[in-house]
């Protein structure tokens, strides 16, 4: 457990719900299911059917099949990683590649989004032509994903935290949201979105929800996790998330929520129920 997380105190398991499950319904909620490793993707899929939630993001296809049959979507298909992008163009084939794989996966199992990065920045390519490059990749798959009715999501990341590989990522070219959304912008294309990760903005900017609602046009998939050492939305961390959350349904956002913290209760399970009481706002 990060200090910072460790020095505040511990929500009882009491003052969450074990029995919660998902009723309001005005949040479609989803999960990163690398965050819950090693927690067996098929146990992990049940509960969150149990729970309530929606859809399941970041496993391996090999489950797809199992998640459909419960009755939950895919809401996010993988492709290429956030360190090998688009902004380099000798990663193009690559990247051009594995996107084609996931926009072809995607609408196999009736998903609407596949996930994109920029890339690490590189020496010798500057700003400008990092983000030409990205442009120029991306503008390959629409074709594809117009057929298929598949979107791209450009994901932010943050670059500030240094704490774990997954917690920032220092030296992201897409670490600046509103670069972000540029980018989207210029790729000229309703396939093209962005994904508006609370926590990276939050670490990165702040004012998120004024941010949210200036991008929200050009948003195609949300994720959420507690501020600061992305743990559990409770009030160890800095975001009111069910502000944040009523300010999404309000919205009339239709897209999917998805919980990626990093779990720390000793109870992981309700750990996972105390996130998703949160989000049904």
């Amino acid at each position: 457990m990060d200090t910072e997380m460790a020095q505040l105190p511990r929500i009882p398991s009491t003052e969450a719900d074990p029995t919660f499950r998902v009723s309001r319904g005005r949040i479609r909620q989803s999960i990163m299911g690398w965050t819950y490793a090693p927690m067996p993707v098929p146990e992990l899929a049940r509960l969150c059917r149990e729970i309530g939630f929606a859809a399941m993001e970041g496993i391996d296809p090999s489950h797809y099949p199992l998640i459909r049959e419960l009755g939950m979507e895919i809401a996010l298909v993988g492709s290429h990683g956030f360190s090998k992008g688009p902004l380099n163009p000798n990663n193009r084939e690559e990247v051009v590649s594995r996107l084609r794989q996931g926009i072809e996966t995607a609408a196999k199992f009736g998903s609407k989004r596949v996930i994109t990065f920029t890339g690490m920045r590189e020496p010798g390519i500057t700003e400008e032509a990092a983000m030409r490059n990205c442009v120029e990749t991306w503008r390959m798959l629409l074709p594809l994903a117009e057929e298929k009715g598949v979107d791209l999501c450009l994901e932010h990341l943050n670059s500030r935290d240094l704490g774990h590989t997954m917690k920032g990522h220092p030296g992201y070219f897409g670490d600046d949201v509103d670069l972000c959304a540029e980018l989207v912008r210029r790729v000229q294309s309703p396939r093209m979105k962005l994904l508006f990760d609370f926590y990276h903005v939050q670490v990165m900017h702040g004012d998120v929800i004024r941010r949210y609602r200036e991008l929200q046009p050009i948003i195609g998939h949300l994720h959420v996790a507690g501020v600061p050492g992305r743990g559990e939305l409770d009030e160890r961390q800095e975001m009111n998330y069910p502000a944040i959350l009523r300010a999404v349904a309000d919205s009339g956002y239709e897209g999917f929520v998805a919980q990626e913290f990093l779990p720390t209760w000793e109870d992981r399970e309700l750990a996972l129920r105390h996130a998703a009481a949160v989000c049904d706002v």
